[in-house]
Formats: structure tokens, sequence, C-alpha cells
């Protein structure tokens, strides 16, 4: 089933919470709705479920427009962060639910229920658990009932809202794989939401990054992660470290300093200079590099983070060093970014508000 979202905006008692919202999913793909608390998320999927409707805009399921479509008449599966299973039902029961509660004319007969919870017990490796309550269960399998149960009405789209949100993480790492399989599997049109981006980045097909109501950036993990769109993408997806610049003749300036970054295409001005941590390399002395002064150390895994005061000790950036690299607090280190975006405070401030600002951007020096 395709699914079409077109400028859609919700706002609650004049509160935007999202604003002229478009977005195209393809039927079977298993798209994340990223973002943080507040950028309207949970609210984008409430109202493709049908549990909100938009205050403008239209949700088409297939061509089909659905946004007055009452949630029983769009027939999708909604997974909630802490379950929502019902306490005095096994869980057979629970599954069963969405079947038997159908009308008449649509209902299951008692036998195929039966063998259709059976087949998804199976699908979510709980068979033998299904006269089990939910108090008898742990969260991880708790979850796996809440995933049978909105399967067994065989959706037209599967939504999860912070799925895994109430799990411990090595329980999170478990289940993430598993919902992939399943996910492949069955092939259904799924939409999930999270705040955790690894949790996005490893599971989706694509990344919907989203801010304050807007949509920032739609694509895959490389995309959002190797070529982020605006600001706001680059410092949330992932670790950076961010130092305020300037460009000139196409060439990044740090102060009265040449950075020896070039900035091809951006406009002579102010803007900010971003880059990853571990994308730099190490220089000897500073003819058209970044250097720092060590303030603090840290261990990362099988690495060093460092983080250096720059330009005086006004700002403070982060770099990745291997674990056997010697540093020593005070020390002063030299480095050049060999990936980086500049974003331009001149190009941004001429964007409107629903667009995006432009990066300028080259790899190596």
């Amino acid at each position: 089933m395709d699914l079409s979202i077109r400028n859609v905006s919700k706002a609650f008692e004049q509160f935007p919470a999202l604003r002229d919202v478009s977005l195209d999913i393809r039927s079977g793909e298993l798209v994340a709705l990223l973002g943080p608390s507040g950028s309207g998320k949970t609210t984008l999927l409430r109202l493709i479920a049908g549990l909100e409707r938009p205050t403008r805009g239209a949700i088409f399921f297939g061509g089909e427009d659905a946004s007055r479509r009452s949630v029983q008449e769009r027939n999708v599966g909604f997974v909630f962060q802490h379950y929502a299973l019902f306490r005095h039902m096994t869980v057979a029961d629970n599954i069963a639910f969405g079947l038997r509660v159908r009308p008449a004319a649509t209902r299951p007969s008692d036998r195929e229920i039966r063998r259709r919870a059976s087949e998804l017990l199976d699908l979510v490796q709980l068979t033998g658990l299904e006269r089990r309550y939910p108090h008898q269960l742990s969260g991880g399998q708790r979850q796996r009932v809440a995933l049978a149960r909105a399967l067994a009405i065989e959706p037209q789209v599967l939504l999860l809202d912070e799925p895994f949100g109430a799990l411990d993480a090595q329980v999170r790492r478990e289940l993430r794989r598993w919902l992939r399989e399943i996910h492949d599997a069955t092939g259904h049109t799924s939409l999930f939401v999270t705040h955790d981006q690894e949790e996005a980045l490893e599971l989706a097909d694509r990344v919907v990054v989203m801010s304050e109501g807007r949509i920032e950036q739609v694509g895959t993990a490389d995309e959002v992660y190797d070529r982020p769109t605006s600001p706001f993408v680059y410092g949330f997806i992932g670790d950076s470290s961010t130092l305020a610049a300037r460009a000139e003749h196409g060439t990044i300036w740090l102060d009265d300093r040449a950075t020896g970054l070039k900035a091809d295409g951006a406009p002579d001005g102010q803007g900010s200079l971003y880059f990853r941590p571990h994308d730099i390399t190490l220089v000897d002395g500073c003819g058209g590099c970044i250097a720092g002064i060590v303030s603090a150390v840290r261990r990362v895994a099988g690495n060093r983070r460092v983080e250096l005061a720059v330009g005086g000790g006004r700002e403070r950036v982060e770099i990745e060093l291997p674990a056997d690299q010697p540093v020593a607090l005070g020390g002063r280190i030299a480095f050049r970014p060999t990936k980086w975006r500049f974003y331009s405070d001149a190009a941004a401030a001429a964007e409107t508000a629903e667009a995006v600002p432009p990066a300028y951007a080259l790899t190596g020096s």
C-alpha cells in the first residue's frame, strides 16, 4: 500500500505541531520518523492512523483520500511503546482480539482465528506461550505480542510508536534485528517513530528527519549521515563539531587564519563549519589547518575523544584519535577535517521558512 501525506498541518489550540508536511512512502517500505521530542513525529503517526484529524492537507492510502476515514476504515496496525496489552487476556487472546471484534460479516470463523493466532505466535517466536498472561512475560516478549496483535488484522499500513522505548539497550538491539526480519518476511508498508538515531539508521529503508513540525531531510541512512542538507541534520545525526567561520573567495577562514578548506559556491560572509570527530587528519605545523589546546581527554571504545579549545578558548570542538595516540592535557594539536560542510548564514537567511538552507562542501583539501 502506497502512502502519501500532502501538505498536512496540525495545530493544537493554536500550537502548530505539524507545518505543511508532505511525504510519499512506497508500498513495502520500512520508514523511520526520527527527531527530538516535540518535532511532530508522533503527531504525524497519529494522523496516519486516524487518531487525529489534520487541520489542513490530506492523507492518501493508495490513490484514495483517507483523511476523514475512521481508524477502523483505514485498517492500520498500531504498536505502542508501552504495549497496551489486555492484562486479563492470554497471549493468544490478545493476538486474536482484533479479529474477534470485527463485525459479523467480516469476522473469520473461530477455527480461522485460532489458525491465524498460531501462525503469528510462530512468526514472533512465542510458540508455547499462548496461555500465558502479559504479566508473565518479559518486556521484549510483550512487545512481540503487541506486534503480532497488530499484524493479525492484516493491516494496510503498520505503525509503531517508539516500539522499543521501554526496553533496555541489549533487548532493543536484539528486537531491532528481529523487527527487520519480520518486515522483510511480511512486506507491510511500515512506519516507526524513534528518537534513537542508531535505531533509525540501522532499521529503516529511508529516514525522515523532523524538527519543529517540519521535515528537514528524507533519505537513506547513508544520505542523511554523509550528505546532511541542513545544520540541524548535521548536528542531530551522529557526532559533530562546529566552529564559527567565514567564506572568502571560496576558502573557509577562522578569524584571520585560513583553514585550507574550500567552500566553492558559498557566498562570502559568515557561517558555520561542521565536521565529524573521526573525519580528521593530524598535521604538523599550521599552514592552513585548525589548531587548539587539549582541554579534556576520554576513552570511547577503541578510540580517544579529545576536546580542544580553539580560537583562544572561545570555542570547543572534539576530535577522535586512536587509543594509542599520546595526548597531553594542555598540549597543542593541529588538524584538518577530511570531510566537512560549510553552511552560509547569508544563504540560510535568504531561504523561506519552509526551505532547507544550502550546504557547500568538498571532500578533501
